[in-house]
């Protein structure tokens, strides 16, 4: 299988000058299509930011990253938000649903901007609403919902453009026990019904022992992380 994501040599601070904090030190990584790669380590170690430059979020300070055979490095702003909009689907734990439309207007938005015909784009929308459980909600604004089917929403979204890579920071953080792991079965049987490429941000043991690899972020760089990570848990 090709590569989906190619980073070299990647480079990230916060700040300038004496008082930047580097966060990522020479980080390389690859991730083949079809594979669920899964990012873990201790808080701040920098995940959310791969994340976020991997995503085309944010730019590197250097180094080099490639989805999909197009370079996001070197984009200007308007290029990378075009590149999100049609290739990359970013799920990260704010769902960043407007509070204006409805939950199936929220996940129709990136099929509106690519101009998809109303038809396909309605019956789009509506298999996605099944297909994370919330058919039933489908005409109400995600301000009366719960955090839990707010995210499920957001990962819906994100999967209506049939995007190359699916990002994902943290699937069940700040939620229930029970909830969080409904919310990362879920993504891991949309990912793999789908064949999809996903790099996920995670300390669930659930689906750090589902993953097809599991990476540890720790002092800039990513590693294989060791087997105790990959005890594979009973599902519930």
């Amino acid at each position: 299988m090709g590569a989906v994501v190619e980073v070299e040599d990647l480079h990230h601070s916060y700040g300038h000058g004496p008082e930047a904090v580097p966060v990522l030190r020479g980080l390389s990584l690859t991730v083949r299509q079809g594979e669920l790669v899964a990012v873990t380590g201790r808080p701040g170690a920098g995940r959310t930011t791969l994340l976020g430059l991997v995503g085309g979020l944010d730019t590197p300070v250097s180094g080099r990253i490639t989805v999909g055979g197009v370079r996001l490095d070197g984009l200007g702003e308007q290029e990378r938000l075009r590149l999100r909009r049609d290739r990359i689907g970013v799920v990260f734990p704010s769902p960043g649903l407007l509070p204006v439309l409805t939950v199936a207007e929220n996940v129709g938005v990136p099929l509106r901007l690519r101009n998809v015909p109303e038809a396909e784009r309605d019956e789009r929308v509506h298999a996605l609403l099944a297909e994370v459980g919330l058919s039933d909600v489908a005409e109400r604004r995600p301000d009366g919902l719960g955090d839990a089917r707010r995210r499920r929403a957001a990962l819906a979204r994100a999967l209506a453009v049939r995007p190359v890579l699916l990002v994902v920071d943290e699937p069940p953080v700040l939620l229930g026990a029970d909830e969080g792991r409904a919310l990362t079965e879920l993504l891991h049987t949309a990912v793999r019904r789908r064949s999809a490429t996903a790099l996920v941000a995670t300390r669930d043991p659930w689906l750090l022992a589902r993953a097809d690899r599991v990476l540890e972020l720790r002092d800039g760089r990513l590693r294989e992380a060791g087997t105790d990570l990959r005890t594979l848990p009973a599902s519930p």
